[in-house]
């Protein structure tokens, strides 16, 4: 799969090099003279890697991060700052930056850092992906099979749950083995995971 870097800095001779090195080492780049004209043409359901110079007229690097931010961005941001700008580059890492480099910057330490960045994207679209199989799966529970799922995310006894759903205990071993298949889960422990994924009952640890 072809990955993608979201390229901002005014600077013409940082944005040429930087992108010719980018894409001989595989990447495919988006270069942006500024700020506003970056947000102005970005989609932001895209799947990318921003390098964000933070010196630049108009809107610098956090007010385009905090737009960013508005807009509910996922892409990981590395930020890029020039001499002396390190406590603006504190500030972004802050808001969710996931590293800055100094211009001039390393070869090898900005490979790194797209790396970095990409394998974070890649296991939050992980986890996405499993909550919504989770969730897709407890849609398929009966009121009483979510029920009783809600009580056994409480820590409760088949008894216990028998007697706060007025119902039977046998009636609550029924409705757990049918949560259990529909879920397709082959343990307690597994269908509380399942409903933790889906931010039922409290949020998964």
């Amino acid at each position: 799969m072809t990955k993608t870097i979201f390229l901002v800095d005014d600077d013409d001779a940082i944005r040429h090099s930087a992108s010719f090195m980018l894409r001989h080492a595989g990447y495919t780049v988006k270069t942006y003279p500024d700020g506003v004209t970056f947000l102005d043409e970005y989609a932001p359901n895209e799947s990318a890697c921003i390098l964000l110079d933070v010196r630049m007229p108009v809107m610098d690097g956090l007010a385009v991060q905090q737009a960013l931010s508005d807009r509910g961005n996922k892409m990981p941001i590395i930020v890029l700052t020039g001499h002396g700008d390190v406590s603006v580059a504190v500030q972004a890492m802050k808001n969710g930056a996931i590293e800055f480099l100094e211009k001039p910057y390393e070869k090898k330490a900005l490979l790194e850092a797209i790396e970095t960045g990409f394998s974070r994207m890649a296991d939050e679209e992980a986890q996405t992906g499993l909550k919504n199989e989770a969730v897709a799966k407890l849609t398929q529970l009966t009121t009483r099979e979510a029920e009783v799922l809600d009580c056994l995310v409480d820590g409760m006894t088949n008894k216990a749950i028998a007697d706060r759903l007025s119902i039977s205990p046998r009636t609550v071993e029924i409705h757990r083995a049918n949560l259990m298949e529909k879920l397709e889960a082959d343990s307690l422990s597994a269908a509380l995971r399942i409903a933790f994924m889906a931010d039922r009952g409290r949020t998964q640890v």
